[in-house]
């Protein structure tokens, strides 16, 4: 009997979007033998570790660096979006800061990861809506976006939906940052 974890874990992803057009955000298919989400699609990011003292914008780079292979040295972190809250399964706490990566290759950790691909960005922001998935013998609604034969959905789901959000808000600074991220 497998028994349930308590209290709250954080952790920290990277919403990666490649400098070169069409701007693709990098996501990764979870190794199918991991202890959380085996097999999901998700960006690139994971628990906080003893090393990273802390800084939460540390543990994102260390892990994509081990997940997909790509250097602090390539990638501009622009911003920072909302904590999203994950309460249906492992009760994290989820960082998503938003970046601009160089040009370069991404390599992946068989250990960690199973594949990782490119999602275009304006495919994300005009695509992306709300749905249902089934999840067992339960449905559940969540923001989601079907992209060759890949689905995001789910935690990876919300944090695209505060991405859009702070996209298309003209107060925030983001969209003007990542614009000029991409001409820079």
């Amino acid at each position: 009997m497998e028994t349930k974890r308590v209290g709250r874990r954080t952790a920290a992803v990277v919403f990666a979007i490649l400098a070169a057009p069409p701007h693709g955000v990098i996501f990764t298919e979870r190794a199918a033998h991991l202890r959380d989400h085996p097999g999901q699609i998700a960006l690139p990011g994971g628990s906080v570790d003893p090393g990273d003292g802390g800084d939460l914008r540390r543990t994102a780079l260390r892990e994509m660096r081990e997940e997909v292979g790509v250097t602090a040295e390539r990638v501009t972190i622009l911003g920072e979006l909302p904590m999203v809250r994950q309460t249906r399964a492992n009760n994290f706490d989820v960082t998503p800061f938003v970046a601009v990566v160089a040009p370069g290759p991404l390599s992946i950790d068989g250990t960690e990861t199973a594949a990782v691909f490119t999602i275009p960005l304006a495919v994300i922001i005009e695509q992306l809506m709300l749905g249902t998935v089934a999840v067992g013998e339960i449905s559940v609604e969540t923001y989601l976006l079907d992209y060759e034969s890949r689905r995001v959905w789910g935690l990876t789901g919300q944090i695209l939906r505060k991405f859009i959000e702070a996209w298309n808000d003209p107060a925030n600074p983001l969209r003007a940052a990542v614009e000029a991220a991409f001409v820079a």
